[in-house]
């Protein structure tokens, strides 16, 4: 079987997920939009974040609603038309009007933003992964590599573009950019034919064979899941809590990378260290989870974390830099991760027919995560006066609790199979 094709399919998803990344870059834009509308209080330009997140999860739910109505091609327009309608009317914001600029803010990025981005991102790995049964954990880690990867390689050249020619014809060109890239995105993935998908499952077979060292997952399904299936699963549920607290745990300090290099003597620099580890953490979990399993590539992902609370509470009690740098690594490993993870459990435990919308469940953990870990590290950090000890505490504490939530996920499992 020449598999060229699929490796055509993964690249261009992975270059298209990096476009979408930046829509989560949300610190390079708020900066400027607080110079140019000084009314909006903080709490105000940081709602347009929670309001994307939350859109971004709704987006793909909706997207995996529609994939059995319409195809890859279809969607991805959508999401190309949201997408290109909201970064160009946040373009044309009225600095006359800050009140009025606020709500077509909330509503054009946050809304069209984060739901064209969220439609587009179910589209673009439910699609591709199907080409890819035999490597689900590397070609999740590819794309949610190009993801996470968005704002810190886009990031820097978007932000030189603010300083030199203004944000908003900064959000002008990306209106154009990101809704073309999405287009090129919808004239070249699309999910393997009948046939193709015989050729790519005889060619599995026949790489098991010569291979003795192959893996075999245990949690394929014997059958495919629907959503109400699989919300009737306790394994489910597991480990969805296992991921958010994971993600709830990375978060406390993510957010604050920059911030806590400079308390212990370093720079802000390091914020974009950790965007790096992030990237290479969807790598590793996706390797992970195709040679070992499951248990393995979550057990390796919580270890990560815990490693990572320790490092840091030792670092932040002796005033260690090198320790606190260290410790943030591991957290972008961790947290960058957990997606991967995600994406390739849902595909192996529940089934490739229903993975669209599946996925898309999935992913609401995002919500949950999104508001614990920044809300109990900023209660944590006022209770302390600033200091960051309590945080690092806390980090240990959800790996703790991550790891009941795997244990109880692995002996669901075995009831199951």
């Amino acid at each position: 079987m020449n598999t060229n094709k699929r490796w055509l399919y993964l690249i261009t998803a992975t270059l298209t997920l990096l476009f979408l990344g930046l829509i989560y870059a949300w610190s390079i834009f708020r900066t400027p939009f607080s110079a140019i509308f000084p009314d909006w209080s903080v709490s105000q330009i940081s709602m347009t974040f929670t309001i994307s997140i939350t859109f971004f999860c709704l987006g793909g739910f909706v997207g995996g609603l529609l994939s059995k109505k319409l195809s890859a091609k279809v969607r991805l327009i959508i999401s190309a038309v949201l997408l290109f309608t909201g970064f160009f009317v946040v373009s044309t914001l009225d600095t006359a009007n800050s009140a009025a600029s606020l709500n077509k803010l909330y509503i054009f990025y946050g809304i069209f933003g984060g739901g064209g981005v969220g439609l587009a991102y179910n589209v673009v790995i439910s699609t591709v992964n199907r080409w890819f049964p035999d490597k689900v954990g590397l070609a999740s880690g590819m794309m949610m590599m190009g993801f996470g990867l968005g704002g810190l390689i886009l990031g820097a050249v978007v932000n030189s573009l603010i300083t030199s020619i203004g944000i908003f014809s900064v959000f002008k060109f990306l209106s154009f950019a990101i809704g073309a890239i999405c287009l090129v995105a919808a004239i070249i993935i699309r999910l393997p034919r009948d046939e193709e998908s015989k050729m790519i499952a005889s060619h599995i077979k026949t790489v098991e064979k010569s291979d003795e060292k192959t893996i075999i997952e245990k949690e394929n399904p014997s059958k495919d899941f629907t959503p109400s299936d699989m919300l009737k699963t306790p394994s489910f549920w597991f480990f969805v809590i296992w991921a958010v607290l994971l993600n709830s745990a990375g978060l406390l300090v993510i957010n604050s990378a920059a911030n806590i290099s400079v308390a212990f003597g370093g720079t802000a620099v390091l914020g974009m260290i950790i965007s790096l580890f992030n990237g290479a953490g969807r790598i590793i979990a996706g390797n992970n989870f195709d040679r070992f399993g499951r248990r393995t590539a979550t057990l390796i992902n919580n270890v990560f974390m815990a490693i990572a609370g320790l490092l840091l509470t030792a670092g932040g009690l002796t005033g260690s830099f090198v320790l606190i740098v260290i410790g943030l690594i591991f957290v972008g490993l961790s947290y960058g991760g957990c997606p991967t993870i995600t994406s390739a459990f849902v595909n192996k435990a529940y089934g490739p027919k229903h993975f669209s919308i599946n996925f898309s469940i999935a992913n609401f953990s995002l919500i949950p995560a999104a508001t614990i870990g920044p809300m109990i590290s900023a209660k944590l950090l006022e209770a302390a006066n600033g200091n960051y000890n309590t945080s690092f505490f806390a980090i240990i504490g959800f790996s703790v609790a991550a790891a009941v939530m795997m244990v109880l996920l692995n002996i669901s499992n075995k009831k199951q199979d």
